[in-house]
């Protein structure tokens, strides 16, 4: 029997990322499906832009909501249960979700499921941190973190690319398939909790532990980045199908489908990203990865599909490099209830998933993409702009 934590040596290590890793690759791909069928969407239901992106923002919003309750019930009730609550509940909606008629109830649909799959993202991390040796939790981290790129990014490319070929709803079909696998395989191969702890503290207590963080500047100005990077992201991804299937392009969804490929940067840019901090300042990298992210942004401004594509490429390495040292800088700078601070940081960075969403619908509606882009390039490059300003008064001080 294994007294000590898992280490890589161990089978329930490796059972650990199994699980949790398409867990979260489904997770994942369950958030975004909605993005690339938003053209699809106005058209079957006859709605605007703005209404249909609701489909997006409001999953995010519920997601949220369930960041902060589950996780808040799963440190007095357990992780696991958790989890699998999180994968077959979600797996239900989208069995549901094709055979609703009206977009009002798809929209409520989707903010119940966004709920749901906090279920996953509020605890998966907790329980690696419980049961994983400290020395191998970085490693598993970063595998962890790898799916969820893949996730949102075969989420994307797969429901558009079926959703071309046959139907949205068949889309659907397919990822709730996977999503019931997904359970049995979590079911079956995840180990079970031998190091949780009920949190025995009173509401209050972590009521206070959440307060603290909002007066450390440091941490007020990383969890603003977190839904800065997001809002400029997700803005960019949201109108990019619409962009590409109008002229001069007038490219398929199943064609379009294949530039969310390039989220596929995100797979390495958290690694990279954590190497070169050893080397170099870890703000000064942060800076950068805006920067680079803001070029690639501009680089979409091209008429061309191949400076398009290498746009999206830079956007997503600059994103990601952005987002991992911010969540870095989180957990280096919270002396205390790093939960909680690690909470808020993904409240705000989902928050913006949902403003990017919808906000910029305006933008598109009466700029098109000259309009989203420039938003979304200038309003991180402003950002960084003021946060160093202010550092370096406060410095000087």
């Amino acid at each position: 029997m294994i007294t000590e934590k898992y280490t890589i040596k161990h089978i329930q290590f490796w059972q650990i990322i199994l699980s949790l890793g398409i867990a979260s690759l489904f997770i994942f791909a369950t958030m975004y499906f909605m993005q690339p069928l938003l053209p699809l969407l106005t058209e079957n239901f006859q709605i605007s832009v703005s209404y249909a992106s609701l489909a997006m923002s409001m999953t995010t919003i519920g997601l949220i909501f369930g960041l902060l309750i589950i996780g808040f019930l799963s440190d007095r009730r357990g992780r696991t249960k958790f989890i699998h609550l999180s994968i077959i509940c979600s797996t239900i909606l989208l069995f549901v979700i094709p055979l609703i008629k009206m977009f009002i109830f798809i929209i409520l649909l989707r903010f119940v499921q966004g709920f749901l799959l906090a279920g996953l993202l509020s605890t998966a991390l907790a329980y690696m941190a419980e049961e994983i040796d400290p020395k191998y939790f970085g490693f598993a981290t970063t595998l962890y973190i790898s799916c969820n790129s893949i996730g949102g990014m075969m989420g994307r490319f797969v429901t558009g690319y079926i959703a071309e070929q046959y139907t949205w709803q068949i889309a659907l079909y397919i990822l709730a398939i996977f999503g019931v696998v997904t359970f049995f395989l979590v079911l079956f191969n995840l180990p079970s909790s031998r190091y949780f702890t009920e949190v025995q503290s009173k509401v209050k207590d972590d009521i206070k532990g959440f307060i603290v963080h909002f007066k450390n500047p440091t941490l007020l100005l990383m969890f603003g980045l977190g839904m800065v990077l997001q809002i400029s992201f997700t803005g960019m991804w949201t109108y990019l199908p619409f962009h590409l299937l109008e002229a001069p392009y007038e490219l398929s969804l199943k064609e379009v489908s294949y530039f969310y490929f390039a989220y596929s940067l995100g797979v390495i840019g958290a690694p990279i990203a954590g190497l070169l901090t050893a080397r170099y300042n870890i703000s000064h990298l942060r800076v950068a990865g805006v920067l680079i992210l803001c070029s690639g942004m501009m680089i979409t401004l091209g008429n061309s599909l191949v400076l398009i594509t290498i746009g999206l490429c830079i956007v997503c390495l600059g994103f990601f490099i952005s987002h991992a040292l911010a969540t870095a800088t989180v957990s280096q700078t919270a002396t205390h209830h790093k939960g909680s601070a690690s909470s808020l940081y993904l409240v705000a960075y989902y928050l913006g998933v949902s403003l990017g969403t919808t906000s910029l619908a305006p933008l598109w509606e009466n700029y098109q993409w000259m309009g989203v882009i420039l938003f979304a390039a200038i309003l991180p490059a402003i950002y960084v702009f003021l946060v160093k300003g202010y550092q370096t008064i406060q410095t000087k001080k």
